[in-house]
């Protein structure tokens, strides 16, 4: 029997008390209240309520050594981006590597691979294999319903997925940006029952009367934190936190779910409610076997030094300290590579855009259609504009910041899309990645077109990764594992992740998290155009269209 003593920080009966708690056999057999001159606080572990752990840019197995170290004892994940390139067989790596490592980790079944028909997937994923998969017990619910047209209108296909996880009695978790009014409540009506896409403090309100449980993300470029952090004192029932999309760099300089309770306390919310959203409400809500700092339940429970700084000292899992001090207290063997990665490089040609002539004289010009990003969202504008054209050819513009942006299949030699993006502000080079939410294909935007075609090249040649820099000088991160996550230590991803992005902001870029801007661009379930690897895509619309948008 081991014993620890605190202040034990008792969220469910809110208060705090002087007190010890005894384990044995990974579990809590007591809580007694006594005195001691220990300043410490005990708190029940953290749990991140969604997260894809494929952002990280590690496998499981490294993903946990960050996690624990930041107070997380387990995480509700969707394994959604490398389901997108190898199908079932990625849903099982990702099981198989978690289990070499003690952070509680819960997978859920994809519900949407391919995302949308209108891309390209490594994988597909119908209904009958999503029956398959919730009928496991290491698969503990349904994936975000990213189709959120498809349940409104009542897609046979998506209808099917919803009806398998209520007939094996597991959640829905839903992914609904924007949606209100009646399509809301038909959403809701289907047994959709969380979001983590609400951007406005409305549409989650509005969410929450319906009966569903907000999600407060914050993560490496999508934060809506400061936007939505007073729903936890006013519906504290109802909110869960989670950081969705988490680069390594964040979770190991900034934090995870840590770093929200810091925030929070800036904020003056209440520290029980601020608790029951990173801790209680998730446990509750999707049955996860995690503690509460009850006897009786496993011993998963951190020790921080204050309820301001939220610094962590001890991470236990199962009554095992796995950190303490700084340092990691387990380690984990290297991971073995998969991937799935069949494009050949490309050249200048495949990435010449021809300006149409126009009007009855054939010298009026045409406008195009341009993406307007937004830095800290996954919702991008539109606006037109007019091209720079050069030997009749559409450029790059980085005086008015429109710099042409491609995305190509990385499953097949189909031809390279074009279109064009405003705010990501490179005044030279070019920025590349495999990590392209949804379907992981190819994304570019550069300065000239000679960068954008070396960078490219450089991913093709790595199979998968990260590229910045200019023709003369290129930097990388190879992601061995699916292009998307690499097999070294965390520590040693981030730093290299962290130069990157220091790169990038030499070009120009001003964005919070260029990479993970760049990798939301071609993501076709979210507002308003995209760029996909079948075209220019208008999501409101929920269709293509053409960069040429008339005179």
């Amino acid at each position: 029997m081991q014993t620890y003593q605190g202040i034990i920080v008792d969220a469910i009966s809110r208060r705090k008390f002087k007190g010890e708690i005894a384990v044995e056999d990974g579990k809590i057999i007591s809580i007694e209240e006594k005195e001691h001159d220990i300043e410490q606080y005990i708190l029940p572990g953290l749990v991140d309520a969604h997260v894809h752990i494929e952002s990280s840019m590690t496998v499981p197995s490294v993903f946990a050594r960050m996690a624990v170290a930041r107070g997380t004892v387990a995480v509700v994940s969707d394994p959604h981006e490398i389901a997108n390139v190898m199908g079932e067989e990625g849903i099982d790596y990702m099981l198989e590597d978690a289990r070499k490592a003690p952070l509680k980790v819960f997978f859920g079944v994809p519900s949407c691979v391919p995302a949308t028909p209108f891309e390209s997937a490594g994988a597909v994923l119908d209904a009958e294999a999503v029956d398959r998969l919730l009928a496991r017990e290491d698969l503990h619910y349904l994936s975000e319903m990213m189709n959120f047209p498809g349940v409104v209108m009542e897609f046979p296909d998506v209808i099917a997925k919803l009806e398998s996880a209520k007939k094996y009695g597991k959640n829905i978790d839903g992914h609904a940006p924007g949606l209100r009014g009646t399509d809301l409540q038909k959403y809701v009506g289907a047994g959709i029952s969380t979001d983590h896409e609400s951007f406005a403090y409305e549409e989650a309100i509005e969410k929450i009367n319906l009966g569903m449980k907000i999600l407060i993300r914050e993560g490496s470029s999508a934060r809506n934190f400061e936007t939505l952090y007073k729903l936890i004192d006013e519906y504290p029932e109802s909110v869960m936190l989670c950081t969705d999309d988490s680069h390594p760099d964040t979770l190991i300089y900034e934090g995870h779910i840590d770093k929200l309770l810091r925030r929070g306390q800036e904020k003056g919310l209440d520290i029980y409610n601020l608790i029951r959203a990173a801790v209680i409400n998730p446990v509750e809500h999707y049955g996860l076997n995690v503690g509460l700092l009850r006897e009786g339940d496993p011993a998963d429970f951190i020790i921080v030094d204050d309820l301001k700084t939220f610094n962590v000292l001890k991470t236990f899992i199962e009554g095992n300290c796995v950190y303490d001090d700084g340092k990691v207290l387990f380690s984990v063997e290297k991971a073995p590579v998969k991937n799935v990665f069949n494009r050949s490089k490309i050249s200048i040609d495949d990435v010449k855009l021809a300006m149409p002539a126009s009007g009855s004289n054939g010298e009026q010009m045409k406008k195009i259609r341009v993406i307007v990003a937004q830095d800290g969202e996954l919702v991008t504008g539109q606006e037109l504009a007019l091209p720079k054209v050069e030997n009749g050819n559409l450029i790059s513009d980085p005086a008015r910041d429109i710099l042409k942006m491609v995305v190509l299949s990385r499953y097949a030699d189909d031809p390279v899309q074009i279109g064009f993006i405003k705010n990501i502000g490179l005044k030279k080079g070019a920025i590349a990645s495999s990590v392209a939410h949804d379907s992981h294909n190819i994304i570019a935007v550069g300065a000239t077109d000679e960068d954008i075609v070396e960078a490219v090249n450089r991913l093709v040649e790595n199979q998968g990764g990260i590229v910045v820099g200019t023709t003369e000088s290129l930097l990388d991160l190879p992601l061995e594992v699916s292009g998307l996550m690499s097999t070294l230590d965390g520590k040693e991803v981030a730093a290299r992740y962290e130069q990157l992005n220091e790169e990038a902001r030499k070009l120009g870029t001003s964005l919070m998290s260029p990479f993970m801007t760049l990798s939301f661009m071609s993501l076709l379930v979210i507002p308003e155009l995209k760029l996909g690897d079948k075209g220019l895509f208008d999501v409101t619309k929920f269709e293509f269209v053409e960069l040429f948008a008339g005179e």
